[in-house]
């Protein structure tokens, strides 16, 4: 078995939890490690900008999967990772987060007897419609070493049976990456960018099955983006998803409701920490809003991430149009909650894990 550790991603969240590990492990020069890239979302930009920014290397191997239906697309990730694992087995595999690459990855390992490493463990919306919940259930079942991002995780473990000696409470990794690119993001000025002024503006996201593929559900959420912006202009980076559905309606916005490109994770920093709140059903904004203290309204009935309703800055508003608007102008009015610091979402969490990374090999 080569004595190596992979570290596989499919998706750019999975990247911008990957990249602080890959920074840790290069400084300490304690585990060898390859970059799996699974192929799972891929375009240009990411392999030509998205890992200069990071500043980590592009990956050793690309799997090229490309997309496809969730069972197309995790069989072909499954098929050609397993393949990769013959040829070159190697003595860990890392994955990151609840994406299809996370799944497929893990399966193919777990029946190599490969040992498996999940990196943000634990988390549970309890809602089996969303695939992400899915593949969270079926990695953590699978994996060796469960590298756990908040409290709530531990105890769903705890009550699934995982054996509390593979269960360790290292804090949210994402969150080194926003600390350190943080100050390099906000010398973009993307607000002043796009035409609105720091404090002044509201940022939305979209791209949920429950928010934007029933017509009905996007046309009433759109009027209702649309009268908010009447109170504070809104910056809409729309999804190439929602992108589709919003012109199938036909839908032009008012001039305060910008509808603009999708922008990089740089961009994506700097709008949210200069925004007065936040409209998402993103689950990695959630978390960042927390960590950066901007409101932050969930365009979600549920969240696999409590502590950032407990602790942090987000409130569950699900698509209800009345509970939008009641918190929206809370947050206009002064009256918004104040979050306060999570733990172990420091910044320092990829050296946790990385010393857990360092154990596991140990005993192998």
């Amino acid at each position: 078995m080569t004595k190596l550790i992979y570290l596989v991603a499919g998706a750019r969240p999975n990247f911008i939890k990957l990249a602080p590990l890959v920074w840790i492990l290069h400084s300490r020069r304690s585990v060898p490690f390859q970059i799996v890239h699974t192929g799972q979302h891929y375009d240009h930009a990411m392999s030509e900008t998205f890992f200069k920014v990071l500043n980590i290397p592009e990956p050793d191997i690309n799997l090229e999967v490309g997309s496809g239906t969730q069972s197309f697309q995790t069989a072909r990730i499954l098929e050609r990772f397993d393949e990769l694992l013959q040829e070159k087995p190697p003595s860990a595999v890392v994955v990151f987060g609840d994406v299809n690459s996370t799944l497929a990855c893990s399966l193919a390992a777990a029946k190599r007897q490969i040992p498996v490493v999940h990196v943000e463990a634990g988390l549970r919306s309890f809602d089996r419609s969303m695939p992400e919940e899915i593949n969270r259930l079926v990695t953590d079942a699978l994996s060796d070493l469960l590298l756990v991002s908040e409290a709530s995780g531990m105890l769903h473990l705890q009550q699934e049976g995982i054996p509390e000696e593979k269960v360790h409470l290292v804090g949210n990794i994402m969150i080194d990456s926003l600390v350190r690119m943080l100050p390099k993001a906000l010398q973009r000025q993307t607000a002043s960018r796009l035409g609105v002024e720091p404090g002044q503006y509201a940022l939305l996201t979209l791209h949920r099955p429950s928010n934007v593929d029933d017509p009905e559900t996007l046309s009433r959420l759109l009027a209702l983006f649309a009268d908010l912006s009447q109170k504070i202009p809104l910056i809409f980076p729309v999804h190439p998803r929602t992108k589709k559905q919003i012109e199938l309606l036909g839908y032009t916005p008012p001039s305060d409701f910008r509808m603009v490109e999708p922008v990089d994770y740089l961009d994506s920093l700097c709008l949210q920490k200069q925004a007065k709140l936040v409209l998402t059903d993103s689950g990695g904004i959630q978390e960042e809003t927390s960590c950066l203290g901007i409101p932050c309204l969930t365009l979600r009935k549920n969240t696999e991430r409590p502590v950032t309703v407990e602790l942090g800055t987000s409130t569950i508003v699900g698509n209800d149009e009345n509970l939008i608007w009641n918190v929206f102008e809370q947050v206009l009015a002064g009256q918004y909650k104040h979050g306060q610091p999570i733990p172990l979402w420091d910044g320092h969490t990829a050296g946790r894990v990385a010393d857990n990374l360092q154990d596991l090999l140990k005993g192998i």
